[in-house]
């Protein structure tokens, strides 16, 4: 099976403590420590899983710039065995839709049977799966945290609502958002880090890919940053003291005092 896993390069909120620049437009980067998305890191292990019991490739993809290769490296080195770096200036800015275009244009220059997503990424919209899937008119399953393989479809759990598991079967080929919690990711060494430091990978501008540049990026793209802030604290907890009869007493006055309680 030849399985393409679309990763993204975001700041390590684990590292960084993340703060709005002046004018609000953004976050302040400098200085910060990125990693590979953790929901990416999810789906590129169970690639590598699949791989490992049916046979077949993993190629792992990104849009960013030349920095985003180490991404690439660093799934390379856990276990995938090629790398994309869709790569150009024209693709600064490019909103869900322009990064799903890319995504699309990099599919369709492969033979892929199952492409793979994060559930979602930094900005927290969980919409290039979907996008992606819809321009490739490829069946699609989000949230997806069980996979097992049959007979050229799979069968596929999601988690919905209310913590309920809904199973699914879909034909390939297809693409699916993992979610985490679906696999426990590998550790990554150092001696696999250095066995890919010198592996070539090959970079794709939009000539590349046949995309429209207008189509993308700044210019292209429907869905515009207007705003970044830290919303106003409120008043912050009140800590009750005293022994556990006590405690429980007080909230239960606080709570009839707030309404709560009759």
């Amino acid at each position: 099976m030849e399985i393409l896993v679309c990763v993204k390069r975001v700041p390590d909120t684990a590292e960084n403590e993340i703060e709005v620049n002046g004018s609000g437009s953004d976050i302040e980067r400098d200085d910060l420590v990125y990693s590979v998305n953790e929901w990416d890191n999810y789906a590129v292990e169970e690639a590598i899983q699949i791989r490992d019991k049916v046979g077949g490739s993993v190629t792992v993809v990104t849009v960013g710039d030349d920095e985003s290769e180490e991404v690439l490296r660093r799934e390379m080195a856990m276990g995938a065995d090629n790398g994309l770096l869709l790569c150009d200036d024209a693709f600064e800015g490019s909103d869900g839709k322009g990064v799903a275009t890319l995504l699309k244009a990099a599919v369709e220059k492969g033979k892929y049977d199952l492409i793979l997503t994060g559930a979602q990424a930094d900005d927290g919209a969980a919409q290039v799966g979907g996008m992606l899937a819809a321009m490739l008119d490829y069946p699609y399953a989000s949230l997806v945290n069980k996979i097992e393989v049959a007979d050229g479809k799979l069968k596929v759990g999601r988690e919905i609502e209310g913590g309920n598991q809904e199973m699914n079967e879909i034909q390939l080929p297809c693409v699916l958002s993992i979610q985490t919690g679906i696999n426990e990711p590998r550790y990554v060494g150092i001696r696999g880090i250095r066995k890919v430091a010198s592996v070539e990978i090959p970079q794709f501008g939009a000539a590349d890919l046949g995309v429209d540049a207008a189509m993308v990026g700044a210019a292209g793209a429907r869905v515009k940053r207007v705003d970044y802030f830290v919303p106003e604290m409120g008043e912050g907890a009140e800590m009750l003291e005293g022994s556990t009869e006590e405690i429980v007493a007080k909230l239960i006055e606080l709570l009839k005092a707030k309404g709560g309680l009759k």
